[in-house]
C-alpha cells in the first residue's frame, strides 16, 4: 500500500477497505473518516457490502469503522463479508435485488446466530450475517441467503413459489424446503456434523432440490 494506510478497492457490488495492520486503530479511524471524506461524491448514496483486508478487526472495532463510513459520506453499508475468493459474487447477491428479492425495498436484513429452538420468519428474502444452528428455523416468503454456516432448517418460497433459492458460505442443514419440494438430511448427506462444504447454492427443479458450489455461472443461470 505504499504511505497509504487506507486504500478503497471497488466493485460493482461493494468495497474492499485494505487496512494498515501496524498503526494505532483510533489513527487509523481518523484516516478512514478523511478517506471517505475525499471520495464522497464517488460513493453518494450508494447501498454497498464492505469487506476488509490486511488487518485483523473485531466486532466492535467493525461497527466504529462502518460508524466512520456513514458519517462522513452517503454510503449505506449494506452488510460486512469476511474474505473469500467468491467475495464479488457474494456482494452481488446482497446488493443485486433482482437476486435477492422480488422488489429491492423488501428484503430483510438479520445480523447474529439464530440457535436451537428460535423461528425466523420473513414476508420477504432475508440475509442472515451469522450462522443458523441445529434446532433453528428459517422460513421466508423469498431467497434466504446465510453468511455463516447453515446447519438448521429452512423454507424458502414459503408461499409456494419454488424460483427461490437457499445459498449459505458452510450449507450443513438439518432440512431444506423450497416451496413444496423437501430435501432431509434422511435423504442423503444434507447434514453432517462438523464439516465445511464452502459456499453453497441449493435451487428446486423437477420437483428435486440440488446443491452446488457457488459460482459466477451457477448465479446466472438461477432462475429468478
Amino acid at each position: 500500500m505504499g504511505q497509504q494506510t487506507v486504500v478503497i478497492k471497488s466493485n460493482k457490488y461493494g468495497i474492499t477497505l485494505f487496512l494498515d495492520r501496524n498503526i494505532p486503530f483510533r489513527e487509523l479511524l481518523a484516516n478512514i473518516a478523511e478517506k471517505f471524506k475525499t471520495t464522497s461524491d464517488f460513493f453518494q448514496n450508494a447501498r454497498m457490502a464492505l469487506a476488509f483486508e490486511g488487518r485483523r478487526l473485531s466486532r466492535e472495532e467493525q461497527l466504529e469503522i462502518i460508524r466512520v463510513i456513514q458519517d462522513n459520506s452517503s454510503m449505506e453499508v449494506l452488510c460486512v463479508l469476511e474474505q473469500d475468493d467468491l467475495k464479488e459474487s457474494f456482494m452481488k447477491q446482497v446488493v443485486e435485488g433482482r437476486k435477492l428479492e422480488r422488489d429491492s425495498n423488501n428484503g430483510r436484513f438479520y445480523k447474529g446466530t439464530l440457535r436451537s429452538g428460535q423461528v425466523l420468519e420473513s414476508e420477504t428474502s432475508i440475509i442472515i450475517l451469522g450462522d443458523v444452528n441445529p434446532g433453528a428455523t428459517i422460513v421466508s416468503k423469498g431467497n434466504v441467503v446465510v453468511l455463516g454456516s447453515l446447519k438448521g432448517t429452512i423454507h424458502a418460497g414459503a408461499a409456494g413459489n419454488e424460483d427461490t433459492f437457499v445459498a449459505a458460505l458452510n450449507m450443513v442443514p438439518m432440512q431444506i424446503r423450497i416451496a413444496d419440494v423437501i430435501a432431509r438430511s434422511a435423504d442423503g448427506p444434507v447434514y453432517k456434523k462438523d464439516i465445511t462444504t464452502g459456499p453453497m447454492i441449493a435451487y428446486a427443479e423437477n420437483g428435486n432440490i440440488y446443491m452446488e458450489p457457488i459460482t459466477k455461472e451457477v448465479i446466472n443461470d438461477i432462475r429468478i
